[in-house]
C-alpha cells in the first residue's frame, strides 16, 4: 500500500458564506442502515425531509455554455481570472460492476475528447492497486473483494482517494477532462470522492454507469477479462471462476446510480448493455453534454473502416493545392482497380471473421470453457456449408461509400454499383479551404505569402489559411464531427474517399494520434487504409497500389 494519506481523509466543514460552501451536516450521507420506507436512499442522520436541502454539488456562478478550441475566445476579467485553474473542467468518476465495459467506455472517450482537442486522461485505480500489490507479492484473488471484509474495503477506498489526488493535481497543471475509472459501485464510494470534489467547486462531475444484462455481452466480457493483467498466467478455467466470484462480491454491496444522485442533483449518464439504452439527467455543461452525445452512438460490431484519398488529379501533376480538378489517367486507373479491390475485401473479411470466431470457440473448448454462439458452427453436421453461409450472411450486410463533393473524390467512386453500395457525396469531406492560396503551390505561396508559409510551418494545427472562408486544421476537426459521430454508430463497413488533411484528422481519431503527430502523417497517393474497431484498441492495415501491376499490396 501506498504510504500517501490523501488528503481527502481529513476534509474539514467550510465556514465560508459563499453560496458554493455547503453544511456538511446538511449532506444525504450514506448510512449503514437505510430507513425501512426507503430502502434505496441513503440519509445523514441529521437530515430533515420536511426541509429543504442544498444539493451535495454546488451550483456554478459561471457560464458553462459553448467551449470549442480554436473557435470561441472566451473574455476574461481579473474578477474571474483565479477561477481559471479549474473553470472549465470536467471530472467523470465511473460506475459499474467488473465486465461491464467501463474500460472501453472511457478508452474510445478519451480517444475523442482529445481529437477535439480537450486534452483528457484516465486515472485507473485497478491499475495501482495491482502496482502495490506487485511490489508488495500479493496473490490477486476473488477474496480482495469481498464486501464483508472491512480491512480491504478501507483499502480499496485509500486507492480511490489516491487516485483522485492524482486526478486533481493533474487537472491544475493544464488537464481539462479527467476521468476516474473504478468500480465505485456504492454510494458511499461515491459519496467519498464527492465530498472531497466538494473543495473545487468550479470543476464540473458526471458519473458515468455502465451496465449490462445481456447474458452474451457479459459471457464475452468475462472471457475477455481473461486475457486482461488480472489473469494472464493462470489457467482459463480458475481464472474464470475466480472472476466471476469477484463479480459475485460486488454484486453483494452494488447500488445502481439514480434517486441518490438525482436528490443531490448530482449529475449522471447510465448507458445501458452497450448504447441500447441511454438515461440521462441534469447534463448541464457544453463538455458533459458533447460526452452523452457521443457515448449514445456507439456499438460493438465487426466491421471495417476503410479511408483514402482519391485518386490524383490533373493539379496533383502540378502540385498545386485546392481547387476542383478532375482525375488524370492514372487516378482513374486507380479509381477502378479500388472498386475491384473492396468487393474482394468484403468477402474475405467475412471468410476471416467466421474463422477467427471459430477459432477462439476451439480455444474456450481446449481449456474446459463452453463455446459461445460460433460454436455452433462445431456441432454442426455440415461445419464446411455452415461456415460458408455464415460468412455470406456478412459478406452481404449494406456497404457504404462516402466522397466529398469535390469532383476528384467522386470520380473516384464512379465504378462502384449504386445496388450493391450506399453512395454519398458529403461537403463535411471536402479538402480545408485554401481561401486565398487554392490552387497554387507551396513555392508559390512561399514566394507570394512568406510569412503565411512560415506561419503555417511554425503550427500547421492552428494556422488558418487567409482569405474568406479560410480554414485550419482545427476547423476542419469540427467540420467533421459529425463524421465520426456516424462512423461510431453505423454498424456496417465503409470505405471513405477524401483528401489529405482530411484524411489526417480522421486517421488522427481513428488511431488515436495526438495533436503533435496529426498534422504530420504520411498520407501518400494511391494508398488504402484499413481500420478494424478492436475491443481494446483499433487495428490498421496499410495497402499500396501497385499501378504497374494493377493490385493492391499490404504494406503494413
Amino acid at each position: 500500500m501506498s504510504n500517501r494519506s490523501p488528503r481527502s481523509q481529513c476534509i474539514t466543514p467550510k465556514t465560508s458564506d459563499s453560496p458554493s460552501n455547503l453544511d456538511s451536516s446538511s449532506i444525504a450521507m450514506p448510512t449503514s442502515r437505510r430507513d425501512e420506507h426507503e430502502p434505496d436512499m441513503p440519509m445523514s442522520p441529521a437530515s430533515d425531509r420536511s426541509s429543504p436541502r442544498p444539493p451535495l454539488w454546488p451550483q456554478h456562478k459561471r457560464s458553462l455554455g459553448i467551449d470549442v478550441p480554436g473557435a470561441v475566445r472566451s473574455i476574461i476579467t481579473p474578477k474571474t481570472k483565479s477561477e481559471l485553474t479549474y473553470d472549465s473542467k470536467l471530472v467523470i468518476l465511473m460506475v459499474g460492476l467488473p465486465a461491464r465495459g467501463k474500460s472501453y467506455i472511457v478508452k474510445k472517450l478519451r480517444r475523442y475528447l482529445n481529437w477535439l482537442q480537450y486534452e483528457t486522461k484516465v486515472f485507473n485505480v485497478g491499475n495501482l492497486r495491482r502496482v502495490n500489490q506487485a511490489s508488495q507479492n500479493q496473490v490477486q484473488s476473488a477474496k480482495f473483494f469481498d464486501p464483508d471484509n472491512s480491512e480491504m474495503k478501507n483499502y480499496r477506498d485509500h486507492l480511490a482517494l489516491e487516485v483522485l489526488e492524482n486526478l486533481l493535481d493533474w487537472l491544475k497543471d493544464g488537464g481539462r477532462v479527467a476521468i476516474h475509472d473504478a468500480t465505485n459501485s456504492t454510494i458511499e464510494r461515491r459519496y467519498l470522492l464527492l465530498n472531497r470534489l466538494r473543495d473545487f467547486p468550479h470543476i464540473k462531475v458526471l458519473i458515468l454507469e455502465s451496465e449490462c444484462n445481456d447474458t452474451k455481452i457479459l459471457e464475452r466480457n468475462f472471457r475477455l477479462k481473461l486475457l486482461g493483467p488480472d489473469y494472464k498466467d493462470k489457467p482459463a478455467a480458475t481464472a474464470l471462476a475466480d472472476f466471476k466470484s469477484r463479480v459475485s462480491n460486488y454484486e453483494k454491496a452494488y447500488q445502481p446510480v439514480g434517486d441518490w444522485e438525482e436528490e443531490n442533483n448530482i449529475a449522471y449518464c447510465k448507458i445501458m448493455n452497450v448504447g441500447k439504452k441511454v438515461i440521462a439527467y441534469n447534463i448541464s455543461g457544453y463538455l458533459s453534454g458533447q460526452c452523452v452525445f457521443y457515448l449514445m452512438n456507439f456499438n460493438l460490431e465487426d466491421r471495417q473502416i476503410f479511408l483514402t484519398r482519391h485518386g490524383e488529379s490533373l493539379d496533383n501533376i502540378q502540385g498545386r493545392i485546392g481547387g476542383d480538378a478532375p482525375l488524370s489517367p492514372s487516378g482513374e486507373k486507380y479509381a477502378s482497380a479500388l472498386s475491384t479491390f473492396i468487393k474482394e475485401q468484403r468477402v474475405r473479411f467475412a471468410l476471416e471473421l467466421v474463422r477467427q470466431r471459430h477459432e477462439q470457440e476451439e480455444t474456450w473448448i481446449s481449456h474446459g470453457l463452453e463455446p459461445l454462439e460460433a460454436g455452433n458452427l462445431l456441432r454442426s453436421s455440415t461445419p464446411e456449408q455452415a461456415f460458408h453461409e455464415k460468412a455470406a450472411s456478412i459478406s452481404s450486410r449494406q456497404f457504404a461509400v462516402w466522397t466529398s463533393m469535390l469532383q476528384r473524390s467522386m470520380q473516384t467512386a464512379q465504378y462502384f454499383d449504386p445496388d450493391e453500395y450506399d453512395i454519398k457525396h458529403i461537403r463535411f469531406l471536402n479538402e480545408i479551404n485554401a481561401a486565398g492560396c487554392e490552387g497554387m503551390t507551396y513555392p508559390e505561396i512561399e514566394s507570394k505569402f512568406p510569412k503565411e508559409y512560415a506561419a503555417r510551418q511554425a503550427n500547421k494545427l492552428y494556422y488558418r489559411y487567409p482569405g474568406i472562408g479560410g480554414e485550419s486544421y482545427l476547423d476542419v476537426i469540427h467540420r467533421t464531427q459529425p463524421m465520426i459521430v456516424e462512423l461510431e454508430r453505423m454498424r456496417e463497413s465503409c470505405l471513405i474517399i477524401t483528401h489529405r488533411v482530411v484524411m489526417r484528422i480522421l486517421l488522427g481519431y481513428l488511431m488515436d494520434k495526438t495533436q503533435q503527430e496529426m498534422p504530420h502523417m504520411d498520407i501518400p497517393m494511391h494508398t488504402l487504409f484499413e481500420v478494424r474497431p478492436k475491443p481494446y484498441g483499433n487495428e490498421l492495415r496499410i495497402w499500396k497500389y501497385d499501378q504497374e501491376e494493377d493490385t493492391f499490396k499490404r504494406v503494413q
